[in-house]
């Protein structure tokens, strides 16, 4: 899966993966609150619940600030829905708590769409104070029981949610243009390829290109997409882009036809940077955007050029992480 990986930072603060309980006792841990805290099952016979169970045991749970669930099963793949209930249950211990990363899990430990998800509401409802959430995992690979779902939230203190998938439902980017998030700065769907269940549509994200859904809204990432193009023509002309410092494209399958949209579209030069890495634009267009972004002082990521050739039809485009 390229583009995932384990991230070193995660809320402003260093990752720290919790010490196994039989090395807990011989390490001296950093203040609660001076760390992300990892928790990883990937350790031979450890259930999620006896790790749970240590964690409260060792850590000032009043004191952390930011939390990340890795891997939570210890052999075979198991769905997520425990993990949600037993932690939002556990919310009341939590009071500093201001960011949730669900799952920090590379391709070498399970494909992204082979996650077993849950339902994700209840971890929103149950941190009032939240202000970052990011989700890892969505796909068409797992039974229906356990796939990502989102019911719509009415939540005041979310600043930046992000979701990295290889198969996003449309359901769920619904779910989210119909939230009240009036705090929210920064929103990013990966939304995959349509044969891991990456069905989302231009029209699902309208509520979102509105501009009216999320009026502090400041980034807007709508990424790892097969619609690449269309997208690319409906962010052309569509009013949050009025509000935007940045904006992210990429990952996905950009081609000449999305790019001159966005040329031919309402003015970006007011942006302070574009993503749009990972793309199928030929050289004369990637200069053409280049020389733009240039004149107009907008930082812009060309990186990651893959070959294709447009004037076969047949010959596939990809999106960076799927699997």
């Amino acid at each position: 899966m390229s583009d995932i990986e384990h991230p070193d930072t995660f809320h402003g603060l260093p990752v720290l993966t919790l010490p196994r309980p039989d090395e807990s006792r011989a390490e001296v841990l950093p203040p609660a609150d001076s760390v992300a805290w990892r928790l990883d099952c990937g350790w031979e016979g450890l259930t999620f619940p006896e790790l749970w169970q240590h964690f409260l045991d060792t850590v000032d749970t009043s004191r952390i600030r930011a939390l990340v669930i890795g891997p939570w099963w210890p052999d075979d793949y198991t769905s997520l829905a425990p993990v949600v209930e037993r932690i939002a249950a556990d919310a009341g211990r939590f009071t500093a708590l201001r960011a949730l990363f669900f799952a920090d899990v590379v391709g070498e430990e399970c494909e992204v769409s082979w996650l077993e998800m849950s339902d994700i509401t209840p971890l929103i409802d149950a941190f009032p104070l939240l202000e970052e959430l990011t989700v890892r995992g969505g796909g068409d690979s797992v039974p229906e029981q356990e796939k990502l779902r989102l019911r719509p939230v009415r939540h005041q203190a979310l600043k930046s949610l992000r979701f990295e998938s290889g198969g996003l439902p449309g359901h769920v980017v619904r779910a989210v243009g119909a939230s009240e998030l009036p705090a929210l700065e920064r929103l990013e769907f990966w939304f995959g390829a349509d044969w891991y269940g990456g069905d989302a549509t231009v029209e699902d994200m309208r509520p979102v290109l509105s501009g009216g859904a999320f009026p502090r809204l400041r980034h807007l990432g709508l990424q790892n997409s097969e619609i690449q193009d269309e997208i690319a023509a409906a962010v052309a002309s569509a009013p949050v882009v009025a509000q935007l410092e940045s904006l992210s494209l990429s990952m996905g399958t950009l081609s000449d036809a999305g790019a001159q949209a966005l040329l031919d579209g309402q003015p970006l030069t007011h942006l302070s940077s574009i993503d749009l890495h990972h793309h199928y634009l030929t050289e004369p267009m990637a200069s053409r955007v280049r020389e733009l972004c240039a004149r107009s002082g907008v930082q812009v990521d060309l990186d990651e050029a893959e070959e294709w050739d447009p004037e076969d039809e047949d010959e596939p485009r990809y999106v960076a992480v799927s699997e």
